[in-house]
């Protein structure tokens, strides 16, 4: 049996340690170890890696903590806009949602666009048309209103202003989740899903639910999920960015994760980080931000939760 592992995260940004309560920092630590656990146990029965980030990212969407799923941010028009994407290092398939609205875990739908279609990417109403297709059960308003993501918004509103979840522009903390893992076999997979950016406008859509730019698994190489300023994710290609200096430069899974997040993101403006891992169980979860909600687990004992440098 190969070495097993699995690595989560919860968004990345400014977590200024004294801002945070013990009691919050605990719920968060407690939720970030139910999402590793739950993903770790499957793989530890024999599943796959596919079924081991789509389950962590889904107990991530349940949490009200994540902007993502049931924490998911309000949009300009008081409403949620939510993306995901999910994909398989062992056969490059890929599933993706963006603008969807109402259903409970968006990483499911993004299996389900893989699996079940003839597709990759499916957004707004048409993937939310595939969604009804397929009986999803969608959930009512209620179910996505959190009490402090409104206030959120409520204090940018009617604004030009937006918000990468927890804070200011300036000072951020990038709402997204996902999950990296290698099973048994060798295979890896990435998932990852966001609620977006508070008021955001226009249909806008980040990194997370584009493959190889937030999102990417190559057996061959690696695979990723991030987490940070969107816009600059795309414009980096960042998640196959990694996999390319792994590729063609021969890089190891570390020094290639670095290199992105700690120069060639900051080189264009952007700030973040991911987590990774490669075929040989390796993991690797660099950001350049004060934090990063982020977990590891693997078959050779070792599991951190961590939210600090």
């Amino acid at each position: 049996m190969k070495k097993i592992s699995i690595a989560i995260h919860g968004g990345a940004g400014t977590l200024v340690k004294g801002m945070m309560t013990s009691e919050l920092e605990a719920k968060y630590r407690n939720d970030l170890k139910a999402a590793l656990d739950k993903g770790y146990a499957i793989l530890n029965a024999g599943g796959t890696a596919i079924e081991a980030v789509e389950v962590a990212v889904q107990v991530l969407e349940d949490s009200p903590l994540f902007n993502a799923g049931k924490g998911s941010v309000f949009t300009a028009t008081e409403s949620h806009e939510m993306d995901a994407s999910i994909m398989d290092g062992k056969t490059l398939n890929a599933g993706a949602v963006s603008l969807i609205s109402g259903v409970k875990n968006p990483v499911s739908l993004a299996r389900d666009v893989m699996e079940k279609s003839e597709h990759v990417f499916l957004a707004g109403e048409g993937a939310m048309q595939f969604a009804k297709k397929l009986d999803y059960t969608l959930e009512n308003d209620d179910y996505f209103y959190d009490e402090f993501r409104h206030k959120q918004w409520l204090e940018i509103k009617d604004t030009d202003s937006f918000q990468l979840d927890h804070s200011t522009k300036k000072d951020s903390k990038f709402g997204t989740v996902g999950a990296v893992a290698c099973d048994q076999e060798g295979n890896i997979a990435a998932a990852t899903s966001t609620g977006g950016m508070t008021n955001k406008k226009w249909g806008r859509v980040g990194d997370s639910p584009m493959v190889g730019s937030g999102n990417y698994a190559n057996n061959k190489t690696c695979a990723i999920s991030c987490t940070g300023s969107g816009e600059f994710f795309i414009r980096g290609v960042v998640a196959y960015d990694v996999a390319c200096l792994m590729e063609h430069k021969d890089m190891s899974l570390k020094a290639a994760s670095e290199e992105v997040i700690h120069k060639r993101i900051l080189e264009i403006g952007g700030d973040g980080g991911l987590i990774a891992v490669d075929s040989e169980g390796n993991i690797a979860m660099p950001f350049n931000t004060e934090g990063m909600y982020r977990a590891s687990k693997t078959s050779e004992g070792n599991e951190e939760i961590s939210i600090y440098k």
